[in-house]
């Protein structure tokens, strides 16, 4: 049985540093090897934390405050959604992709909301 997982592509200061035609070269074959393997749904590369926000709300207030965020070491780039039998296979794909060599990649599974459940 497959499952979705999410994908989160993160900055790393220990990471790599990637020239662009490599940086291309290596994501076009994840993206090619990942669509013949219908593994690859959503993605995007996300804009800089100058243009990020955080909204909270406290006390029936919402709060919208700019990024960026000075407790952040690294920064979400981008996302994508993965369908692979486990997460190992889909830790397997995603080590082809650039940003495993340039900076960090977190690999989520997909769950229901506990009302969601079954039985």
């Amino acid at each position: 049985m497959t499952q979705q997982f999410l994908v989160l592509h993160l900055t790393d200061a220990t990471g790599s540093p990637l020239p662009q035609e490599e940086d291309r070269r290596m994501l076009d074959s994840w993206a090619q090897e990942g669509d013949k393997a219908g593994a690859l749904g959503a993605g995007a590369p996300v804009a800089g934390r100058d243009q990020a926000k955080s909204v909270v709300v406290r006390d029936g207030r919402t709060i919208v405050t700019d990024g960026p965020f000075p407790e952040f070491k690294e920064w979400f780039a981008g996302y994508d959604l993965v369908t692979a039998e486990t997460i190992d296979e889909a830790a397997q794909l995603m080590a082809q992709h650039p940003t495993a060599v340039a900076g960090r990649v977190l690999i989520l599974p997909l769950v229901r909301l506990p009302w969601e459940q079954d039985g």
